[in-house]
């Protein structure tokens, strides 16, 4: 029996919750040896972990605008660290991250050093002054620092553009995941996802979303860490591969120069199905000099600081000197993921060519590797690809194709491990796209509700009015995000590259000057969200449509670009401006004192 409330009872509702899931996995372990089929156990899988997170979110439901908007600040450092890392690992870092390792080399680390990076610039510039700022979105804060209401719009603008472009990858994400374990198309499976993702922050807001983020992250660790001990342990790497990561690779590069690549024809590559690709050599051309990789670590850092749903997850602590050590755990629950892609990547890709193991398939006969459960399986959910180019019956390396998508959710079964683990990590890609599809989804229906609605069209709204409207647009983003992913015109981890760019393009500068220059006022920061935003926007439509770029500035890294444009024109708009008040500058220089009571206080 819980006595006391509900925050000084986390670790025992939350201990309950993790025996609670791991005896699910015995029992799903127990049923697939008495005979339950692969289908079912990942309808399972899939269906109970959605179940939990939306009775999380029922039981979380509230009416009060301090708890849906900021979980009524008093989130615990260490499970804030945890929510935090549950919004951010993405199904692009799930899902997408080891796939991305996996065909494009290692030079992809790039965006693992950038995205962890990217916390250090967040706890040393903003994150504890925001929260003693005292706002509800990062729209407020920039609305009440430079004042007006153009200002707020733009940050609303910008956050919109940067957020929708990631939401519909993890809808992506998450249709993946629903297509493959419900065994339904994938432009249904889109909205199967979205449904889940709404049970989750529908009624309770920020609150909702934070409890259920904890759950998901347990949900998601478990899931990606299991599979790499089990795989790297059978394959006699070592049970903890992390320091084995430089034997597997020379074995690789060993294997790779043994069996070479021929590059396909145009011809050839007419019969591969979209978004699929080919086994790469471990260094490819992608950031194969020293500033494409400090570029697009560089764009990830400045993205990771300007991504509002980030943000907003430091406004639910209780103080300016939690919001600091939240970002510490936050770092740490995030680094148990991240330092096992580039591992899991490796091990998928020992797995597929090494012939001296049992699951090896290149120098095999393309029958036999077509008459493969795991093989027709994901052949059938447009993921894998084998076909005799050359025409000797042997399965080449530069005749088998996958999904970057495929390489996190089929590895357990490439690897044959029990089916129940293939569900398992399903279930831990369905977590991990919807606690950030919920993190970015309300970022952008509390923006609009709480800064357009609110702030500007009708400033004597009732609380229930306001979150009236903030439920009817979180169902109105939702549909609008899954409707453009089940068009599928970007990769998830391409689309995911590009929200941190649009991010930076208008927000780094406008955000981090807010704080730390007392001279910037409305008229500068407002230029540089504007330019910022349009110069990197139309930068990357120019890359994309033929233009050979400059700089080595590319569509991965176009934020660059965008956030310099805006950083000029805000110092100089700036400069030939009237300067802030000198209220408004006192109101700065209490920002960066990082503790004491918030400045703006309740709204």
């Amino acid at each position: 029996m819980l006595k006391g409330n509900f925050i000084d009872n986390l670790p025992k509702v939350y201990g309950i919750y993790t025996g609670g899931f791991l005896g699910f996995i015995i029992i799903m372990s127990i049923a697939e040896q008495m005979g339950m089929t692969a289908k079912t156990i990942g309808i399972c899988f899939v269906a109970f972990t959605v179940a939990i997170y939306a009775i999380i979110g029922y039981l979380s439901r509230t009416a009060q605008a301090d708890a849906y908007y900021v979980a009524g600040r008093q989130v615990p450092t260490v499970f804030n660290g945890m929510a935090t890392a549950a919004d951010w690992m993405s199904g692009a870092s799930f899902v997408a991250m080891a796939g991305g390792i996996y065909f494009k080399g290692y030079g992809y680390m790039a965006l693992l050093v950038g995205w962890t990076g990217g916390y250090v610039l967040v706890a040393s510039l903003l994150a504890p002054y925001l929260r003693k700022f005292g706002c509800y979105t990062v729209p407020d804060f920039i609305g009440t620092r430079y004042g007006g209401n153009l200002s707020r719009f733009m940050a609303v603008v910008v956050l919109t553009v940067a957020s929708f472009t990631y939401v519909t990858a993890q809808i992506n994400a998450t249709g993946t995941i629903a297509s493959v374990a419900l065994d339904i198309p994938f432009q249904y499976a889109v909205y199967v996802g979205l449904i889940s993702i709404l049970l989750c922050s529908m009624l309770g807001g920020m609150r909702g979303v934070t409890w259920t983020q904890v759950a998901q992250y347990i949900v998601l660790i478990i899931a990606y860490l299991l599979p790499v001990f089990w795989i790297s342990n059978k394959m006699g790497a070592g049970f903890f591969p992390h320091f084995m990561l430089a034997d597997e690779v020379s074995r690789i590069a060993e294997l790779e120069a043994q069996f070479g690549f021929v590059k396909n024809s145009a011809e050839n590559l007419k019969e591969v199905p979209k978004g699929l690709a080919g086994i790469t050599k471990a260094h490819s051309a992608v950031n194969a000099t020293p500033w494409a990789f400090i570029s697009l670590a560089l764009a990830m850092m400045m993205g990771t600081a300007s991504l509002p749903h980030v943000m907003m997850r430091y406004f639910t602590t209780p103080s300016v000197k939690a919001a600091r050590k939240s970002v510490g755990w936050s770092l740490f629950f995030i680094f148990l993921l991240y330092s096992s892609a580039p591992m899991l990547a490796t091990l998928s890709k020992l797995s597929l060519i090494d012939p001296s193991l049992p699951t090896g398939i290149i120098g095999k006969s393309i029958t036999e590797v077509q008459a493969i459960d795991w093989y027709q399986n994901w052949n059938q959910a447009n993921l894998m690809f084998v076909s005799d180019f050359n025409g000797n019956g042997t399965l080449e390396l530069n005749e088998f194709f996958m999904g970057g998508k495929a390489v996190v959710l089929a590895t357990p079964e490439i690897a044959g491990l029990p089916y129940v683990i293939s569900g398992l990590v399903a279930a831990g890609g369905m977590a991990a796209a919807m606690s950030t599809a919920d993190g970015l989804i309300l970022a952008i229906a509390n923006a609009i509700s709480h800064d357009v609605y609110y702030k500007i069209i009708d400033p004597k709204a009732e609380t229930a009015k306001r979150l009236v409207v903030a439920r009817v647009l979180l169902v109105v983003i939702g549909f609008a995000g899954a409707t453009i992913a089940a068009l599928e015109i970007q990769g998830i981890l391409g689309s995911v590259i590009w929200a941190f760019d649009f991010a930076m393009s208008g927000l780094f500068f406008p955000l981090v000057l807010g704080v730390w220059w007392k001279r910037a006022n409305k008229e500068g920061a407002i230029a540089g969200m504007f330019l910022g935003l349009v110069s990197g926007a139309a930068y990357l439509i120019w890359v994309r449509t033929g233009g050979s770029g400059f700089l080595g500035i590319t569509q991965l890294t176009f934020g660059i670009f965008g956030s310099a444009v805006s950083l000029v024109s805000m110092v100089v708009v700036s400069l030939m401006t009237s300067e802030p008040n000198a209220a408004t500058q006192r109101m700065v220089d209490e920002v960066r004192v990082p503790s004491g009571r918030s400045i703006i206080g309740k709204q």
